[in-house]
This record gives structure tokens, C-alpha cells and sequence, in this order.
């Protein structure tokens, strides 16, 4: 079965299956935003689990630049230790372990009482929810500068953990997915206007990372196939990045799509239909795929073998698969073995999508607390339950958080 031969990535690396585990924000750091016991028995399930590749949920490049407030972040080496047993859990049985560092630009949420950057001073545009994110500052060069060098510092720290690669996170409405979007970045200068510009500061960091780590060290990118946004980020864009990538080094190119405007990475487009089918970036992959000089992965709703297979043999070297994991860890190993699991949430129908994308995070969340606790999952859970649940401990992490930045900031 294809799905169970080995890759050969451009640097040696080999990953010793086509299934991975993608990045869910698990928000499931300790007291000093480091890994937490929790977080470390989630990913010995997916470890378990029979996954050849296991992608980190968001790892922060920057304390005071978070997706959420129990982040875990990778700045300097004051938590190595917690970050090496992290890399030793979920390698323990074979698989690559990444660590997908990040930094959220404009989509940090406002009750983490942070100042927001971004390529230009554009607010998120959610409707009744916008003032949940403060409006960003645009960026000097100074902090486009810092920027870049976090990225290094924290891919080499990974390195130093004992993780096997790193994914620079470019997708899904973070900041370098910004620079890249016309609709986030009106700039002028070097850094805006045609995409060889707004695509810059990505390769830039691509340039660093390579530099700065082992050649056997895997240095791969999420990227955006599109941002299903009128005027955004586009298929044909996409394209040119990655054939800007292929002379970088790059090992792996990840494709997803969507940003906390336009969910895609959820199943929704851009008018709020439910995209019913499995593998719903697989058409944009293919048409990547006559340009990449790199293997490509696909994540979206993918739960089912077959349609996994057909990933596959479509000429797409990897499948990422997310949601489905946080409800069955085992699914790779059950697939190896000859099982058809097929694992999935309740479709969320509300009418607000900005509200019920919130609720399908929450509800992939609740699972991954029970995992995390050593407890069956609970795919049912009512979607209602679940955010009112997720939205309590996030105002309660939030003011940690705040606590937690004061201090560090009155050293």
C-alpha cells in the first residue's frame, strides 16, 4: 500500500510513511509557556498512533506574539530540557517530529493586552467579532528584521532539542500568510506590491533557516493554495512562491488554505458552503505539483483511507490529517492493519460562520484535552458546550498571560 512506503525528502531524511500528523493549536503550554505534561502525554497517543510525521501545534517565535494564550513558545534556551523530552515523546516510535514555528501578526486576540504588528495597519475584518483583535501597527524594517531572526533562533533551538525539522508557518492569516496577501499588505516598499515583493520576507527567513541548521535537518513551509478572499492571495501566487522556493532548500511544502476571515482550513468557503468533500486543497496541490521541484503535503478534511490513497496516487508525496486524528490517534496503525476508520466531528450549522468556525476549534480542542487526560474522545460533544467551555479557560489563561508578561517585562 503506498500510503505505507517511506519518502525520501531532498535533504536524506526519511519519512517512514505518507501520513501525517498536521498542526492543531493544542494551547496546552505550562506556567512558563514551555511543554506541559499534558502536552506531552497528547502527543505519546500520537506518537502511538503509527503516524510517520508528527507536526507541532503552533510553537511562538516571540512571548509577546501569540495565537492564543496558553501558547507554547520557543525563544531562548531556558526550557531545552522540556523541549527535548518533547521531541523524545513524539519521536519514540519512529516518526519525524517538526515543530511548526510561527508568529500571528494582526490575528492575536485583544484580551492578551499586546501591542499587534502586521505588514500594514488593516484590522481583521469578522464582523461583530472584529474587536476581539486590536488594529496592528505596520511594520518597521527594524521588526521585520527581528522577525526574520526569530524564526532562525527558534529553528535552531529546535534543532538543539532533538526535533527532526521545522515548518515555517505561512499559511492560514499568520504573518508571513499577511505578507503574502495583497488584502493584509498595501505596502509600498520592497516588502508590498507584486508577489516577488510580499513573498520576500518569507524567503528571506527560508534563506536563514537553511543556513543556520544541519543540512540532515528538515526545513519545510506551510503555505496558503489560496486565501479565498476577493483580491487575495491567489492559486497563480501560490504557484510563483513555490517556484520561488525551489532553489532554497526547501523540503517539503505543506498546502492548506484560509485564515480566521475565510476558514477554509475548515471546510468553508468563501460564501459560507460547507465543502462537503474530503481533501479539498487536492485540486490546487495537483496544479502545484507541475511546478514543485519539492514534495508536497495536503491537509484538509482528509478521514478516510481511500480518499487518502487517492492523495496518493494522484502524485501528492504526503497527507496531512488533523481533525480526525484528535478523535482517533490510532487512525494510521488501524489503516496499516486493514481497518476503515473514518473519525469525524458533528457538522456545525450555525448561521454566524465566524461563531461556528470558533465552535468547530473548540470542539477539536475538547478532544484534545481528553486525549491529554488519557480519555476517550468525545466527537459528539455539543458544539455549544464546548466553546462556552473553551472560552472560560481562554479568559482564565488570558489573564495568566497578562500576569505572566508583566512580570517578565518588570525584571
Amino acid at each position: 500500500m503506498k500510503l505505507f512506503t517511506p519518502l525520501v525528502l531532498p535533504n536524506g531524511a526519511v519519512i517512514p510513511n505518507r501520513l501525517a500528523k498536521a498542526a492543531m493549536e493544542e494551547n496546552m503550554a505550562d506556567a512558563d509557556h514551555a511543554p506541559s505534561d499534558a502536552l506531552l502525554r497528547l502527543y505519546e497517543a500520537w506518537a502511538a498512533g503509527g503516524a510517520g510525521l508528527i507536526l507541532t501545534g503552533n510553537v511562538m517565535i516571540d512571548h509577546r506574539a501569540m495565537t492564543g494564550p496558553n501558547g507554547v513558545v520557543l525563544e531562548d534556551g531556558a526550557h531545552l530540557e522540556r523541549f527535548r523530552r518533547w521531541a523524545q515523546v513524539a519521536r519514540a516510535h519512529g516518526a519525524h517530529a517538526w515543530v511548526q514555528i510561527n508568529h500571528p501578526g494582526r490575528q492575536m486576540p485583544a484580551s492578551l493586552g499586546q501591542p499587534t504588528l502586521a505588514p500594514s495597519a488593516v484590522p481583521l475584518a469578522l464582523g461583530a467579532l472584529s474587536k476581539q483583535f486590536p488594529v496592528p501597527r505596520e511594520m518597521t524594517e527594524a521588526d521585520i528584521g527581528e522577525v526574520q531572526q526569530r524564526f532562525t533562533r527558534s529553528a535552531q533551538l529546535a534543532e538543539q532539542s532533538g526535533f527532526t525539522g521545522v515548518q515555517i508557518h505561512a499559511a492560514h492569516g499568520y504573518l508571513l500568510s499577511q505578507f503574502l496577501s495583497p488584502i493584509s499588505n498595501r505596502r509600498q516598499d520592497q516588502w508590498g506590491g507584486p508577489i516577488e515583493n510580499r513573498a520576500r520576507l518569507l524567503l528571506e527567513i527560508v534563506r536563514s533557516v537553511r543556513a543556520a541548521v544541519s543540512p540532515q535537518f528538515v526545513v519545510a513551509v506551510k503555505l496558503n493554495s489560496a486565501d479565498f478572499q476577493r483580491g487575495g492571495f491567489s492559486p497563480d501566487d501560490a504557484k510563483q512562491v513555490v517556484e520561488l522556493l525551489n532553489p532554497l532548500g526547501v523540503d517539503l511544502v505543506e498546502l492548506s488554505g484560509g485564515s480566521y476571515e475565510v476558514p477554509a482550513m475548515q471546510g468553508h468557503a468563501r460564501d459560507g458552503r460547507t465543502l462537503a468533500r474530503e481533501a479539498y486543497f487536492l485540486e490546487f496541490a495537483r496544479d502545484i505539483a507541475t511546478v514543485a521541484r519539492m514534495p508536497l503535503m495536503v491537509t484538509g478534511g482528509i478521514r478516510r483511507r481511500a480518499v487518502a490513497e487517492q492523495v496518493v496516487d494522484s502524485g501528492v508525496d504526503m497527507v496531512g490529517i488533523a481533525t480526525a486524528l484528535s478523535i482517533d490517534p490510532n487512525l494510521p496503525r488501524d489503516w496499516a492493519g486493514g481497518k476503515n476508520n473514518a473519525p469525524a466531528l458533528q457538522p456545525i450549522t450555525w448561521k454566524n460562520k465566524a461563531l461556528g468556525a470558533l465552535a468547530n476549534m473548540a470542539v477539536v480542542k475538547f478532544q484534545l484535552n481528553r486525549l491529554s487526560e488519557g480519555r476517550t474522545t468525545d466527537p459528539r460533544v455539543s458544539p455549544l458546550r464546548a466553546l462556552i467551555q473553551q472560552q472560560l479557560a481562554a479568559a482564565c489563561q488570558s489573564r495568566r498571560y497578562r500576569r505572566w508578561t508583566a512580570q517578565r517585562q518588570a525584571r
